[in-house]
């Protein structure tokens, strides 16, 4: 699983308001063959279309009750189930999260031809995957909220050939078998001879971290150990730094704090989204996110899709 892609879909970046180039809150993430949605807005169906992403969704995270984060899952639900789904349907989120998949069982008339699964998460709660997990942080948006961080486990470390060799290893399956952590028996002038992965493998490799914050104050006291070095910090932006009063009066953060953050917890990049209706140039965004961070910074447009990389 170590190679893995991750590509982030940003389908959509508006603030509260929609406008005619920007949709509410859904960012899809792929890692391999799995696709994770954070937030579902209205709307998101029509962009999975556009963006040809297709609907298979294998969990749902939410991270507050606003209708701007969660509308698009209701006609989404739908469409799965008329599409045939039958894997149950994970979806995640803070406190309300039993009441909200409830009221959309009840909204339907007819019966969905698989299950919703709702689950509660709090502050630091954890939802395993295969090669990666889903830890939950507190976000400050003036109602119970969370962010996400995706961590992948450890990659192995790089493997030494030409030490595998000059142990007696012959080239092949045992090197594949070792590359898995497997020890092995190999037979060495008369003698059985035990090699560990340890002996022909470097050290293990940190895998990638990205962080998804929805709509929150900056604030990254309870959770900057848990997001350190991540390669991508998707941050709430609905302001630049004029704005800086209303962005305190309706707990949402500026360009400018949002780079504070990027460089607090030494960031790869930051990305700014739930963009405000009021602005149709992003120059001062980037211009106040500059200030207050060094790495890269971008602002997405609805539809955009990045790769992240391993760091090595």
């Amino acid at each position: 699983m170590s190679g893995e892609t991750l590509q982030v879909y940003f389908l959509g970046t508006a603030g509260a308001l929609p406008t005619p180039y920007r949709n509410p809150s859904c960012i899809m993430v792929r890692r391999g063959s799995e696709t994770l949605l954070f937030d579902c807005g209205e709307g998101a169906q029509q962009q999975m279309m556009r963006a040809k992403t297709g609907f298979t969704v294998d969990a749902v995270f939410i991270s507050h009750w606003h209708a701007d984060h969660y509308l698009g899952l209701l006609g989404l639900v739908q469409t799965m189930s008329f599409m045939g789904r039958k894997d149950p349907l994970m979806i995640y989120g803070p406190k309300w999260i039993f009441e909200f998949v409830e009221h959309v069982e009840n909204i339907s008339k007819t019966k969905l031809g698989y299950r919703i699964i709702p689950s509660e998460l709090k502050h630091g709660s954890v939802v395993p995957f295969n090669g990666y997990t889903i830890r939950a942080f507190s976000s400050k948006h003036g109602m119970p909220g969370l962010g996400y961080i995706l961590f992948e486990d450890e990659r192995p470390g790089r493997f030494d050939r030409e030490h595998a060799i000059s142990l007696g290893i012959k080239p092949g399956p045992l090197f594949g078998r070792l590359q898995r952590g497997q020890t092995i028996t190999i037979e060495r002038d008369g003698e059985e001879v035990l090699i560990k992965p340890s002996d022909v493998m470097g050290e293990s490799r940190p895998g990638r971290k990205l962080i998804y914050t929805g709509d929150t104050r900056p604030d990254c006291n309870k959770w900057r150990e848990w997001g350190e070095e991540a390669d991508i910090l998707i941050h709430d932006a609905t302001y630049d730094d004029a704005e800086s009063v209303r962005a305190k009066e309706v707990f949402h953060s500026t360009a400018g704090e949002a780079g504070s953050i990027a460089t607090r917890i030494n960031a790869q990049r930051l990305a700014l989204v739930h963009i405000s209706s009021r602005y149709t140039n992003m120059t001062s965004h980037i211009q106040d996110a500059e200030k207050q961070f060094k790495g890269d910074i971008i602002v997405p447009e609805d539809l955009d899709m990045i790769e992240i990389p391993y760091r090595s």
